[in-house]
């Protein structure tokens, strides 16, 4: 299947000669043959773009023999061999019974959980590990606000008017009471627009302390002492998504408050998955466009809903998107007993 054609956003170049086209429609020529579009629908784009014919002609044919492109054919090869490596992998990984489906169990001990869920790479929920945590009896908005409403924290805001948000989230900082946060959480009902995400760093705070106090018992396969470094905690209304995108460490991540939908994807499947920047897919989950996305319609996705007092295990690299169903307290850690460090060579393609 060859991919659709991609478009790029208009720029204040010259005008095509009778004999060339200006340089970002020859780079978006060759990016769109190599991606497998046929020289004539990309004809029929140049032209809608009021590009002169006779131009846009000879581009379609110099492109077969330009240096540049034949180099870069041999790149998708080995990319291609790569990508096939993997998928095949994945169809035999999800041969497996019941792949489909994300076990809840209450207890696995130290060695099964790194056999069978961290180098097997498996999602888990834990349905009893948090069972002693003071914070599943104790947080709550108002505690919240009790304790800590005097603290600034900060929050992403304006998300909704910013469909890149999670990848523009730098910009999207705001500082707040939070104590005024709360109120706006609660009065405000359902929304995407305003979220304490781990971006907020407060468990490396003195003044937050006492939530790290609300953590109790950790199984034998997590290290106790590194849990204020490599913790998080997560709050915000209904409605609040992170898109489609994957973590460079393992972690796990306990629902105290609230519901949240996970889906994940083997990060076998990253070929149809469309990762042109940074850790992202370009993919809405929630409203896949497969006229533009058409790989990620053989995706397989694996979907459960994480309820209060459950604890999620994320394995490397697969891609996850969460929903928070209602009002949502959580709190992740990665301070697994278990090699957590990794590099990544993420792609920075920010203009497809």
């Amino acid at each position: 299947m060859s991919n659709p054609l991609i478009t790029p956003a208009p720029r204040p170049e010259p005008a095509a000669t009778s004999t060339t086209l200006p340089d970002d429609w020859r780079q978006w020529v060759a990016e769109n043959r190599l991606r497998g579009c046929t020289p004539e629908s990309m004809l029929q784009v140049l032209l809608a773009n009021d590009l002169d014919r006779s131009a846009s002609e000879a581009a379609l044919v110099a492109i077969e023999r330009d240096p540049s492109y034949l180099a870069a054919l041999k790149f998708l090869q080995l990319y291609g061999k790569l990508a096939s490596v993997m998928l095949n992998h994945q169809r035999l990984v999800q041969s497996a019974p019941h792949y489909e489906r994300v076990e809840k169990r209450a207890h696995v001990s130290r060695d099964e959980f790194t056999e069978r869920y961290v180098r097997g790479s498996r999602p888990l929920v834990l349905t009893e590990l948090a069972r002693d945590w003071p914070a599943l009896g104790r947080w709550s908005p108002a505690d919240l606000k009790q304790r800590f409403g005097h603290a600034e924290v900060e929050i992403q805001s304006g998300r909704q008017a910013d469909a890149q948000y999670e990848q523009n989230k730098l910009a999207l900082r705001r500082t707040v009471r939070l104590g005024d946060f709360v109120d706006q959480v609660v009065a405000g009902g359902p929304t995407n627009d305003h979220y304490l995400t781990a971006n907020n760093e407060v468990l490396r705070r003195p003044e937050f302390a006492p939530l790290l106090d609300d953590i109790g018992s950790l199984p034998d396969y997590c290290d106790r002492a590194q849990l204020a470094a490599r913790s998080s905690f997560w709050f915000g209304p209904g409605g609040t998504v992170t898109p489609l995108h994957h973590d460079t460490i393992m972690l796990m991540h306990t629902q105290v408050v609230g519901r949240k939908r996970w889906r994940f994807i083997s990060p076998l499947e990253t070929p149809r998955l469309y990762n042109f920047n940074g850790v992202f897919s370009q993919v809405d989950l929630d409203r896949p466009d497969l006229a533009r996305y058409p790989l990620f319609g053989e995706a397989t996705v694996l979907d459960i809903v994480l309820e209060p007092g459950e604890t999620v295990f994320l394995p490397l690299g697969w891609w996850h998107h969460v929903t928070s169903l209602e009002l949502s307290l959580s709190f992740s850690f990665s301070n697994l007993a278990v090699p957590n460090e990794f590099e990544y060579l993420n792609p920075s393609i920010t203009n497809w």
